[in-house]
């Protein structure tokens, strides 16, 4: 399941919460983002 997070109070937000309305159920903003999982970069030879 995806989960999301809230652009200004900064909180997790699961898909299933944002079913029905795309609010943040704590603050009540409306942009949230994706956080990305660790990058493992690596160097090209």
């Amino acid at each position: 399941m995806a989960t999301y997070k809230c652009f200004k109070c900064g909180k997790k937000i699961t898909a299933a919460a944002l079913e029905k309305r795309f609010l943040c159920p704590n603050c009540r903003y409306k942009i949230f983002y994706k956080p990305r999982k660790h990058v493992v970069k690596i160097k090209a030879v």
